[in-house]
């Protein structure tokens, strides 16, 4: 259980921290902004970043909503390279190949600094960044609904907790792992070297969280659940395996200096739907450092793993940079057996990229050996289906002209794109408060200070095994 959550901190697409459920790459617009160009604040629902490319072809209806110190229709307009997006043989823009690619470059602060003297006017060392104004063009093109689907970009080592037959194995195994209200994120994996089933019994599961994918396909679904606080729900499962992972999570962030920080409120699950065991997880905190130069990410704080049913449990730290010396990403993490006050396997190294473990039990040899290297772990690619047939709640659709104006550079058609989002939101929940209406999730339900999937794996399978006695 261990190993299978700490390969899911190892982001390798891109530098970003997340401020209050939006998370932020900094990337490199290759022009300069003035600091009363279009701002957006940390509490919009969107997550987007910049492109070097640009193109001329693109429909511009959507960025000529007015705006406050946004471009109008009878304003200059830009020419962009029409080789440089992808389009379709019927001319328009390819959003689908928009959010596949990962072209991005980092973005260094000091090219910047009329941006960074805007926002340090507005903040005080330990302020929360709510509702500080941040530049368009720094924000992720990705909504963070569809950012928690990294967590799965090694389906494989998660899969493998449900094929070990000892609880210890299952325990080592488990490693640490602004959406618009309603928006929701969907998508698969593939898992060809683990095969499962075969082509008669692997049938779609329609009462699963993606209706259209098989019993051998790993699925995810992730809902913004709250506005206010920004929560964020997501469940992921495989049929097959009989393996589901449920969690939910909001950020509190403040400003530190030269640094932001980023406590995850929340907590996963990982349940063992044959075994009936649950593997609850907690996350750690993240921090944005050097902001004014070139901003670097790093995890800090305690993450625990606890088995109710087995008593197994662990304590994973990740140890945040000295200021003087000291190496970044390490990570140290000990593993208890039920009631025992000292662990059985202890781990230690980079939580991107090599960390090694050994026994302190006695049972193996106590020296160091290789647990797992990240960076030699083959990536899945997610599959999601084409904004074209997506609804109209679902990421991609939600904050396609947004991406688009970003990836073209186009900052005022971005902000005029996000603008249109955010003001149809607000406008929705104008009308609930006047008719006296609640927001109702779709997928997730409130229990407690927890947000729980409606219709969870085990909760199918119970009821498919009523049904087959009778």
């Amino acid at each position: 259980m261990f190993r299978s959550l700490a390969e899911k901190f190892s982001f390798r697409r891109s530098s970003s921290v997340a401020v209050d459920s939006n998370t932020r790459t900094l990337s490199d617009p290759t022009a300069r902004l003035s600091a009363d160009e279009q701002f957006a604040t940390a509490e919009d629902g969107t997550s987007t970043s910049v492109s070097l490319k640009k193109q001329d072809s693109l429909d511009t209806s959507t960025a000529s909503a007015a705006t406050p110190n946004a471009s109008t229709a009878g304003g200059p307009r830009k020419s962009y390279d029409s080789k440089s997006l992808p389009i379709r043989n019927d001319g328009s823009l390819d959003y689908d190949a928009l959010y596949e690619d990962e072209s991005d470059n980092d973005l260094s602060m000091e090219s910047h600094g009329s941006v960074v003297t805007h926002l340090l006017s507005q903040v005080k060392i330990g302020m929360d960044l709510t509702k500080v104004v941040l530049p368009t063009f720094i924000l992720e093109r990705r909504s963070l609904l569809e950012m928690y689907a990294d967590y799965f970009a090694h389906p494989d080592l998660f899969l493998r907790i449900a094929d070990l037959n000892d609880p210890r194995e299952r325990m080592v195994q488990v490693k640490p792992y602004n959406p618009i209200l309603g928006e929701i994120f969907q998508c698969h994996w593939d898992t060809p070297d683990m095969p499962t089933g075969d082509d008669n019994s692997n049938i779609e599961v329609k009462e699963g969280p993606v209706p259209w994918c098989r019993k051998d396909q790993l699925t995810f679904i992730a809902e913004q659940v709250s506005h206010h606080p920004p929560i964020s729900a997501f469940y992921a499962e495989h049929y097959n395996k009989k393996i589901s992972f449920s969690a939910h999570v909001w950020t509190k962030s403040k400003f530190l200096g030269l640094s932001i920080g980023v406590h995850n409120i929340g907590q996963g699950t990982v349940t063992l739907c044959d075994l009936n065991e649950e593997y609850i997880v907690t996350f750690p905190n993240g921090y944005g450092r050097s902001i004014l130069t070139v901003p670097w990410i790093e995890l800090g704080g305690t993450v625990t793993i606890t088995c109710p049913q087995t008593g197994y449990h662990a304590d994973i730290d990740f140890l945040t940079k000295p200021f003087y010396g000291g190496k970044r990403n390490r990570i140290q993490g000990e593993i208890y057996s039920p009631n025992d006050k000292k662990s059985f396997l202890s781990i230690t190294g980079e939580w991107s990229g090599l960390m090694e473990y050994k026994f302190n039990d006695g049972s193996k040899p106590s020296k160091l050996e290789t647990f797992v290297d990240v960076n030699s772990i083959p990536i899945f690619k997610k599959q999601v289906r084409p904004v074209c047939e997506q609804s109209e709640c679902e990421s991609r659709k939600v904050w396609k002209e947004v991406t688009a104006g970003l990836k073209m550079n186009d900052i005022d058609k971005a902000t005029n794109a996000k603008f249109l989002v955010e003001q149809k939101q607000r406008e929705e929940a104008r009308e609930r408060k006047e008719t006296s209406g609640e927001w109702a999730n779709k997928y997730f339900k409130a229990v407690g200070d927890s947000w729980i999937y409606n219709n969870p794996l085990l909760h199918r399978l119970t009821l498919e095994r009523r049904d087959s006695k009778r």
